[in-house]
């Protein structure tokens, strides 16, 4: 298989480069694979991989174009659902596949979005802003001044794990657990080891009857009646309180992967970034009121999620190639996040970046994230209390990342807080 190192460029295509290789983004090496792909080939079929063959859309045109066309490009579980990690005709070994609404097609999937999206709207998440800041501030308190500590244990798995405990009326006391199932949940490697898939749904099992216990708890005290946590939403919902162990599952998998990982990711993305960018994190220090425009930047330039998967539902011809039904096809939002036709120097962070906001790191169309209006709060809210107490984040070395191609983040980031 090619790499960026011995890629070989023809007239009208390159060989394929299989960019869901994990060492690519162990390595945090994954730029220079993905700007050949936009420049020669942003459209291109990869015939094998550890995850089997599937097309790699690389581009920010075509990738907001499929997601335009949900007809077409189905999200649907049933075809493997929404990462490389499964196939979309075959099951794998001990592969259980659970639905879940953003593996889903309209109208499914327009009745159960409907039913959460009110958790997530203006209304709701203004309401949050005074505990999360509490909550933030308390955080941020007891970290050390000019010692070393770990930035994702301390600071983005507790902050993002207590804002889903919030959201869920989940036990505060277990809410570690949140983060182990998050783990799992959003780990596709363990898809193609027969062994690591049956931990896997071990622990998705373990979470699914926590859950339902906290369901027959809500249903037996009728604290489901204008209940405003997730689990009593989803009772109150026509559309959402039948659903099966397998579905009720996949859906815990989607709001706490979602509800973790992004944001979480893009807070050690903050406090790598802007070290790597001293100038741009010294502009944001003198000036604070560019820190709502500094979230989506960083937003872009992490893209917490590296991928979305599509199946063609009929054959069809995209920008020149013929794709036929039942193909895979990868929207790499990591990549069009770098578009240099959309982005001016986009491997930099610029804090004031005018069309930071154009970023995919959401989605695009009817599968936008649900819940990105409390990930802009949390991220927000953490760039302001930090600015509060002049609190700059210094990376001491290279953190460990997350070896994967869905997930693009970080497993632990030693670094030192000190003041400006």
């Amino acid at each position: 298989m090619a790499t960026a190192a011995d890629l070989t460029v023809k007239p009208a295509e390159i060989d394929p480069i299989d960019v869901t290789r994990a060492e690519l983004y162990t390595e945090d090496r994954w730029q220079e694979p993905f700007r050949q792909l936009r420049r020669h080939a942003p459209i291109q079929w990869v015939p094998e991989s550890k995850y089997g063959a599937y097309w790699s859309v690389s581009s920010h045109k075509p990738i907001q174009h499929i997601e335009a066309l949900p007809k077409l490009f189905s999200s649907d579980w049933r075809y493997g659902g929404i990462t490389l990690a499964a196939e979309s005709d075959t099951l794998l070994p001990n592969e259980i596949r659970q639905p879940m609404f953003i593996a889903m097609d309209p109208p499914e999937h327009t009745a159960q979005r409907r039913t959460v999206a009110p958790s997530f709207g203006p209304g709701e998440v203004a309401a949050m802003k005074e505990e999360c800041r509490e909550r933030t501030a308390e955080v941020l308190d007891a970290l050390p001044i000019g010692k070393a500590f770990d930035w994702v244990q301390r600071v983005s798995i507790e902050l993002t794990t207590g804002q889903l405990a919030k959201l869920f009326g989940f036990p505060w006391e277990e809410r570690h657990k949140l983060t182990e199932w998050s783990d799992y949940g959003g780990d596709i490697t363990m898809f193609r080891d027969a062994d690591a898939l049956a931990a896997r749904n071990a622990k998705m099992q373990e979470m699914g009857m926590a859950f339902a216990a906290l369901w027959q708890e809500r249903m037996a005290n009728q604290g489901a009646a204008g209940g405003k946590d997730l689990i009593s939403v989803m009772i109150q919902s026509d559309a959402m309180n039948h659903m099966s162990e397998e579905e009720f599952i996949g859906n815990l998998i989607l709001l706490i992967v979602g509800g973790n990982d992004t944001t979480r990711n893009s807070m050690s993305g903050y406090a790598y970034g802007l070290n790597q960018f001293p100038e741009e994190r010294e502009k944001l220090e003198q000036d604070p009121d560019l820190i709502p425009n500094a979230v989506q930047e960083i937003i872009r330039w992490q893209t917490p999620l590296a991928h979305m998967r599509r199946v063609l539902t009929e054959d069809t011809d995209m920008f020149g190639h013929d794709m036929k039904k039942g193909d895979r096809v990868a929207l790499w939002y990591i990549s069009a996040n770098r578009d240099e036709e959309v982005f001016d120097d986009p491997d930099a962070i610029r804090v004031d970046r005018e069309n930071a906001r154009r970023h995919l790191s959401f989605g695009y169309g009817i599968h936008r994230c649900v819940g990105a209006r409390v990930a802009e709060l949390q991220l927000i809210t953490l760039f302001e209390e930090m600015a509060k107490r002049r609190l700059r984040v210094n990376v001491l070395s290279e953190p460990e990342r997350v070896p994967a191609c869905f997930v693009h983040g970080y497993k632990s980031m030693q670094v030192e807080l000190s003041t400006y």
